[in-house]
């Protein structure tokens, strides 16, 4: 990998790509320490800390992705998770909506009118999300333990607030063109990118968070083990996101006229975790919904209660058992919606292509679901046993519930670190090849 980056730094246009890229990751973080108009930072900062000691809460999952500037009430406090959200529910509308399906099916023009839906949609969720977030942190819910959690914004002014709601939705709709703009002028996968610098920026003060809290030689026999738990979590995570189960493409030798095609031998490469970290994510967040219900309803009653003692806090057994359970449910569940199996199947019979040993077109399909049902069941324990990693941490090391290694930031990092590569090492390539003569 490191050779593969000094080889890049060595080739001019791939050298500005890299500067071009670095340039929009320093940008971002820049505007990640922006505070939003009408914020009090010394009392959102004394909040922070607070929180910090008492864990994230609600918020942390949120709070991750957006590098930190959540809790901060920064001018890009929503961070990416509006077009994350825009881009998940466009692709479980193109299964649903016919018409997106046919724009799908379309090519490039048809992707392209997805992703100005999808832009038009990231706007529409900016401005609910922080119109929730403004009015979350006027009511003092946003650090419920806070002692001056009812002055982060001083003026509570329509004016204010309507200030605060467009600059934080203009935050997100920049960020969305700043990852566009890595994608179309830097090394590609800018939203990837500007994702993996938001949870990689809270790497440090996580590690040293559990220095300090440590107690085994000042703290660093248990910074150690974590170091050493990371990297091999990091090893594990790399095995699985490179498995995959290739199944053989046999394609038939036709005549055209004089001109003879096919004839050759591919394969279609199923990944054993196919669904990445959505189902994570799903879990997550549908984990989240019941204590919001019961924090701003306010309620005593004994419902909230057995919520607040089971759901708030993750080392509960209750909590993990459905946690587990949620992650392989929405594993098979987004499976099943992103990958075809009779479409891949129409698609060989169409070009004359087959699976030696296998029937065109319905019994390849049915072919193909049995693997990928197969290959499924290992990739979705292996994302629930991941991402019980910051449980088992909360209960070890006394953590909160924002690890430094945990499941969703390990599995996003680690992902989009390879692809990266893959794409410098692609464009490498492209480069450094051998001619026909030496």
């Amino acid at each position: 990998m490191l050779t593969a980056f000094a080889r890049a730094f060595k080739t001019p246009d791939l050298r500005k790509k890299l500067l071009f890229t670095l340039g929009i990751m320093v940008l971002f973080r820049l505007g990640a320490h922006v505070p939003a108009p009408g914020v009090s930072f010394e009392n959102v900062n004394q909040c922070v800390k607070e929180a910090e000691s008492a864990g994230a809460g609600l918020f942390g999952l949120v709070n991750m992705f957006s590098g930190g500037a959540l809790l901060q009430l920064t001018i890009f406090a929503l961070g990416i998770m509006p077009y994350i959200t825009a881009s998940i529910i466009l692709q479980l509308l193109v299964v649903v909506i016919p018409r997106l399906e046919a724009l799908k099916k379309e090519g490039q023009s048809g992707q392209a009118k997805i992703t100005q839906y999808t832009r038009y949609l990231t706007v529409a969720l900016s401005v609910l999300q922080a119109t929730g977030l403004v009015a979350t942190a006027r009511s003092g819910s946003l650090f419920a333990q806070c002692s001056v959690r009812d002055q982060i914004i001083p003026d509570d002014s329509i004016f204010t607030t309507i200030t605060m709601v467009i600059a934080m939705t203009a935050g997100a709709t920049l960020i969305m063109w700043l990852g566009e703009l890595i994608t179309d002028k830097g090394i590609g996968n800018g939203m990837s990118i500007l994702m993996f610098v938001s949870i990689a920026a809270g790497f440090p003060g996580a590690l040293w968070a559990i220095k300090q809290q440590g107690n085994l030689a000042d703290g660093w026999i248990e910074f150690g083990v974590v170091i050493i738990c990371g990297l091999a979590m990091v090893g594990l995570v790399v095995f699985v996101e490179q498995a995959q189960r290739r199944i053989p493409v046999q394609y038939a030798k036709r005549m055209i006229g004089r001109r003879s095609y096919g004839g050759t031998s591919t394969y279609i490469p199923l990944k054993v975790n196919q669904a990445g970290v959505i189902p994570v994510i799903f879990a997550a967040s549908l984990l989240y919904i019941p204590a919001l219900i019961v924090q701003f309803s306010g309620s005593q009653a004994g419902w909230a209660d057995w919520i607040n003692q089971h759901f708030v806090r993750g080392d509960h057994p209750y909590y993990i058992i459905t946690y587990f359970v949620l992650i392989v449910f929405f594993a098979f569940f987004y499976v099943a919606i992103s990958f075809n199996p009779e479409d891949v199947a129409d698609n060989m019979k169409k070009y004359g292509g087959f699976i030696p040993g296998i029937r065109a077109g319905r019994p390849t399909a049915e072919y193909l679901s049995y693997v990928l049902n197969r290959i499924t069941w290992p990739g979705s324990l292996y994302l629930g046993l991941i991402a019980l990693v910051p449980t088992v941490a909360l209960v070890l090391f006394n953590a909160n519930q924002n690890f430094p290694f945990g499941g969703t930031s390990l599995l996003i990092i680690v992902g989009v670190g390879l692809e990266t590569v893959k794409q410098i090492e692609s464009q490498l390539q492209q480069r450094h090849y051998e001619g026909f003569l030496r």
